[in-house]
């Protein structure tokens, strides 16, 4: 498994957003996606906000991969399910990070349908 370089981490976890796009059948990129990412330890982390009907989050799971970028990381990505353990780390980290937002944003980023969605991104290299 590939990961991130400590660079990386450091940008990605800046970003108040990344960009994701799931590929098409052809293979070209759909339009990139706006969503909020977390870092946990060593990994990165995204949720659907809108929870597993959401397009970007159904497209990324049928094809296990997506292409992200975020200020000066461009990157072709593995997605794959969060433990369950990490999931009260990760929660955390989403308050820590988006709390200024408000609760009508955090709450449901870190409870019921949003938070079963959370995918960690590892870097194809």
């Amino acid at each position: 498994m590939s990961t991130w370089t400590s660079d990386e981490l450091d940008i990605l976890a800046a970003a108040t957003e990344l960009r994701i796009s799931t590929r098409r059948p052809d293979g070209t990129l759909r339009p990139a996606v706006p969503i909020w990412v977390v870092r946990s330890g060593d990994g990165i982390y995204v949720r659907s906000y809108r929870g597993a009907g959401g397009g970007w989050f159904r497209h990324a799971v049928a094809g296990g991969a997506a292409h992200i970028q975020a200020g000066t990381v461009t990157s072709e990505v593995t997605v794959a399910p969060a433990s369950a353990a990490a999931r009260a780390e990760i929660d955390q980290a989403y308050r820590t990070k988006y709390g200024s937002f408000g609760r009508a944003y955090i709450d449901p980023m870190t409870a019921g349908p949003a938070a079963a969605t959370t995918l960690q991104l590892i870097p194809q290299r």
